[in-house]
Order: C-alpha cells, then structure tokens, then sequence
C-alpha cells in the first residue's frame, strides 16, 4: 500500500510531489477574498476567472420576480496559476 503512494506521488511534476491534495479538500477563494488580496475591483476578479477551468460556481437561474445569480468559489490552485499568467510568468 505505501509503495502504490510512493509510486503515484512520483509520478506527478516535481513541482506537484510534496503539495498534492485533494481538490476538493484545497483552499477556496471567495471573489472578494481575492479582490483584497490583489487590491483588484470583484469586477475585475470575476472578470479573471469567468473562463478559468477548475473554478467552482454555483448558478440560480434567472425567474420572472429573482434575478439570476452566480456564486464562485476559486481553488487555491488555480488562483496560483492566473497569478504567475498575469506576471508573465507561464
């Protein structure tokens, strides 16, 4: 059993090795989580991660009396990657 870990740890990017987790068990961001963090706008943050794979939303369609609405949840992750993308860095 340790040794089919071992085997499949080795088999992520070095980079991924010792930080693996769960997605579902990794940190998400809230819009305005990230809108202080980056000092940017929840627009802007939106804006962002409205095409990003991988970012958790949950929809209430639009009724005749309630506008519609769409909540994000952004994992910590992918959060990491916009990042490094908007600096230039991938």
């Amino acid at each position: 059993m340790e040794l089919q870990h071992e085997l499949a740890s080795n088999a992520l990017p070095a980079t991924e090795r010792n930080t693996y987790s769960a997605p579902s068990m990794e940190r998400h961001f809230t819009v305005a989580e990230l809108s202080k963090r980056w000092f940017f706008s929840e627009n802007t943050i939106r804006r962002l991660f409205s095409q990003e794979p991988g970012v958790v939303r949950i929809a209430r369609p639009q009724t005749r009396s309630k506008r519609g609405y769409t909540s994000m949840r952004i994992p910590e992750r992918i959060a990491e990657r916009v990042h490094r993308r908007l600096q230039g860095l991938s």
